[in-house]
């Protein structure tokens, strides 16, 4: 009835397939020093006629390959025996699953048993082993000392992108202005009125508003007139306006164009010269050139253009105003999201170079085991004999009894199993619970060795295995195994490892079982782990 019970508990999670017998697996010891020798055989019987292919491995697991020997051919009565060697080793303490692997014989695949070895610590005498003495304490660095570079730091570049934003808002607006106007003449005329509202020369900055009044009748000129004023010298421009006077038949007076000419020259001067116009000449400049551009729009002939061209023009106008305020009003939501996505990057930046990324990674990208570890936790009791656990979320119950064999099933009274998550999950949590039909002695031992078995029969390899006593808040002692495992996932081709901890507890007539893993390196998983087994509750088996 042992032998029965011992298979049952192999099988407890999932269902262990029985394999063909024409592969033989063997090991000269399981409990070995570390660095020392453990020699796996593998041994089959073939035709003479059969291809062996045994696997070349640099690793079996977690234990390294440090010989493979040649393979030992025996002949018996017609047929062969085939035996190879593997010298395996470790070099850390612990408990350590040999994976099965493949041998193909005629192209075909047969699996080797899986084994669970032990690698023991080596005696030290401390005595006998020179002695060093304790360093002292290095003071930490303390980041938050410098905390005003980093607050420098974001005030720059946060001021970086207050300005960029700014200066690409003008001329935009600048330009939108500057496309809207209908004629040479209105734009100059609404220019002028601006430049008066600015005040410059009011408050000291002449040279500016002489370059700006300039400016304006510079291009008033060179867009009705078409000569390339802005270019010019004063010079050169009163030259080319006489000719284009003669050239257009346009009016003009001498007086216009010499009142023209004083006020640039008088421009040149305060730009160049530093030369200081006193109020009333400013004055004065400004209405000369205020006078010279309507007079020289009212000389230029005009031909009247027939109806349906005027209403032509000014629809296609129309049309050209709304596109330009279509693309403007697209390109002030480019800045805005350019400006919200630099101020997210930039304030992103800070906190990582004060937090560090995995703060950033954790609070601001979200962590799925952390929000676990945040939400609302539930307490609750799951089986028979009973578990009271408290678990991030509810576990739902799952079947196992499907898996078992028929001749396991007629030992058991009852079993249920909860769980959250599945064993391809970066988190993962199962309890199970076992309740026979007759009182058995169980040995916990070999209990942990079938759901170790079990769960490498679920997927996971390279299994590194160490145990140690548990004792529940209420002094229930049972047993614990810890150690990793690597994680493959076939249908996303990714590989994770992972931490895992099992306990076992064992009652009259009955079986408790739990079962946590995450990722390796996970703190808010390791938190939750701690949590969860710092409060398990055991109820005793109910009749």
């Amino acid at each position: 009835m042992k032998k029965q019970l011992y298979l049952l508990l192999l099988l407890l999670s999932t269902a262990v397939f029985a394999q063909q017998k024409q592969v033989v697996t063997s090991i000269d010891t399981t409990k070995n020093k570390i660095g020392a020798e453990f020699k796996l055989s593998i041994k089959t019987t073939v035709d003479t006629s059969s291809k062996v292919i045994f696997p070349k491995l640099k690793n079996f697991g977690a234990l390294e390959v440090i010989q493979s020997y040649p393979i030992d051919t025996v002949k018996m009565d017609g047929r062969y025996e085939l035996i190879k060697k593997y010298g395996l080793t470790q070099f850390d303490s612990g408990r350590y699953v040999v994976p099965s692997i493949r041998i193909f014989i005629n192209s075909k695949p047969f699996l080797t048993d899986s084994l669970l070895v032990e690698v023991a610590n080596v005696q030290v005498d401390t005595l006998k082993q020179k002695m060093f003495d304790i360093k002292d304490i290095a003071p930490a660095d303390n980041p938050i000392g410098d905390w005003w570079k980093y607050l420098l730091i974001i005030a720059l570049i946060v001021g970086i992108g207050a300005f960029i934003y700014w200066f690409i808002k003008k001329r935009q607006e600048k330009k939108l202005q500057e496309e809207i106007y209908k004629t040479p003449i209105e734009k100059a005329t609404t220019l002028l009125d601006t430049l008066e509202k600015k005040e410059l020369w009011q408050k000291g900055e002449v040279k500016a508003y002489y370059s700006e009044l300039t400016d304006i009748a510079r291009n008033y000129i060179e867009e009705a007139i078409e000569i390339p004023a802005m270019e010019s010298t004063t010079s050169e421009l009163i030259q080319g306006l006489r000719a284009a006077s003669v050239k257009k038949k346009m009016t003009l007076s001498q007086e216009i164009i010499e009142n023209l000419e004083r006020v640039l020259k008088q421009a040149d001067l305060v730009k160049f010269a530093k030369s200081k116009p006193l109020d009333f000449e400013i004055t004065e400049d400004r209405n000369k050139i205020q006078k010279a551009i309507l007079t020289l729009d009212n000389s230029i002939p005009v031909e009247i253009p027939v109806e349906e061209d005027m209403l032509l023009n000014e629809a296609q106008r129309q049309k050209q105003i709304q596109i330009q305020l279509r693309k403007q009003r697209n390109k002030r939501i480019v800045t805005a999201v350019a400006s919200v996505v630099f101020l997210l990057a930039a304030t992103t930046t800070f906190f990582i170079v004060t937090k560090g990324f995995d703060y950033v990674k954790d609070n601001i990208i979200g962590h799925p085991t952390k929000e676990l570890l945040e939400g609302e936790w539930v307490k609750s009791e799951y089986g028979n004999p009973g578990i009271i656990i408290e678990t991030p979320k509810v576990l739902k119950r799952v079947d196992l009894t499907k898996t078992l064999p028929k001749n396991g099933m007629a030992l058991i009274k009852e079993m249920q199993s909860f769980a959250y998550g599945s064993v391809l999950d970066r988190f993962y949590v199962m309890v199970s619970t076992l309740k026979f039909k007759a009182e058995t002695q169980i040995d916990l031992a070999k209990s942990m060795d079938g759901a170790l078995q079990s769960l490498e029969a679920q997927g996971a390899q390279n299994m590194i295995v160490k145990q140690e006593d548990f004792e529940t808040n209420e002094g229930v002692k049972g047993l614990k195994a810890y150690g990793t495992f690597s994680q493959i996932d076939s249908d996303n081709k990714t590989t994770a490892k992972m931490y895992y901890e099992a306990i076992l507890f064992t009652q009259e007539g009955g079986l408790q079982q739990i079962l946590i893993f995450h990722e390796e390196g996970d703190k808010y998983g390791n938190e939750i782990s701690e949590r969860v087994l710092n409060a398990v509750e055991l109820k005793q088996a109910s009749k």
